[in-house]
């Protein structure tokens, strides 16, 4: 498995939240050309980018596939259509964040990989969790969905949000239902050492030069080893889960079925 894991419902948001940010820079910056423009330029290029827009989500639409049909079967319990279509969202927004085409025939390919290895990864660690007992209270799912929410400037906005994510109520809460024990089995269950100060000043070095070829200010170690140290420490936990999902799948019995 080479790139892993959306943690469900986190990997899900922080996509969203990202797209709306970008989409909030966007607006800012099509504020100061509109006072340049005449109102019928102006909304030319908008109807063009309503157009492309729309031309782009219909060929997204088609790399979904039927809610109902099962999509891989993990340890005899599946993984439906609908789970696919939620991670499918998420995996190409991503790629758009990255100026890649997930509608090209490579890229499309990338994406049900990527999609199917996610499920499956996160399936297995859900059953991990399981196993040691890790479960989520309702006060606990509460919590998190008001944490959620308060990302958000609106109702509107965050029901916009999970719009774009392919979600409802429903599948939102069952899926924070099912990330807190996920999450829990991976804060207990895959440990990794703190980063050295030698890793520390190894990846600032790196940062800096880029920052200088760059022209950009450098800013000093001390104030951004807080940072660093959370990014290595981050990095060396995605490794290890990674090395964790593979443990688990010599032991799992996976079918994939698209």
């Amino acid at each position: 498995m080479k790139k892993l894991l959306y943690p469900i419902i986190i990997g899900l948001l922080a996509v969203v939240l990202t797209a709306c940010g970008s989409n909030d820079e966007a607006d800012k910056k099509n504020d100061e050309k509109e006072t340049k423009t005449t109102e019928k330029e102006t909304a030319k290029a908008t109807e063009e980018q309503q157009k492309q827009m729309e031309e782009m989500q219909k060929k997204l639409d088609k790399q979904k596939v039927d809610e109902k049909k099962t999509v891989a079967i993990v340890n005899d319990e599946k993984i439906s259509g609908a789970e696919y279509n939620t991670v499918l969202s998420t995996t190409q927004m991503q790629m758009q964040q990255f100026g890649q085409d997930p509608t090209t025939k490579e890229g499309a390919k990338q994406i049900k990989e990527q999609t199917l290895n996610s499920l499956v990864g996160q399936k297995l660690l859900l059953q991990a969790a399981d196993k040691k007992g890790y479960t989520a209270s309702k006060a606990e799912i509460e919590k998190q969905l008001a944490e959620i929410k308060k990302q958000y400037e609106s109702e509107a906005k965050f029901k916009e949000a999970m719009k774009q994510a392919g979600l409802n109520t429903k599948t939102l809460n069952a899926q924070i239902a099912e990330n807190i024990p996920y999450t829990k089995y991976v804060e207990k269950e895959i440990n990794v050492e703190e980063a050295t100060d030698e890793e520390i000043q190894k990846y600032y070095d790196k940062v800096a030069e880029q920052a200088k070829t760059s022209g950009q200010k450098v800013q000093k170690l001390e104030e951004m080893k807080p940072q660093i140290k959370e990014q290595l420490e981050q990095q060396k936990k995605q490794e290890q889960l990674v090395k964790h999902v593979e443990e688990l799948k010599k032991n799992a019995k996976v079918d994939i079925k698209i």
